[in-house]
């Protein structure tokens, strides 16, 4: 297997991050402006909650990925 480096996996993992995200707005615009009229409804402490949950959900996903 060729040697895979940091910078190798990181845009890697940029690149589905940003194929991931493209999906709803490509798939379905209305849902997605849906989406964000609710997000700007929401208070800052529920974002900020929804984005902790995301990164650790992410960090759950790589630690049972990788180990």
């Amino acid at each position: 297997m060729a040697d895979v480096g940091f910078w190798d996996i990181a845009l890697s993992a940029c690149a589905l991050m940003l194929i991931a995200e493209g999906l709803l707005p490509f798939l379905s615009p209305g849902s997605w402006r849906r989406v964000f009229e609710k997000a700007m409804q929401m208070s800052d402490g529920q974002i900020r909650f929804l984005g902790l949950t995301s990164m650790l959900a992410g960090l759950v996903m790589l630690f049972v990925f990788w180990s």
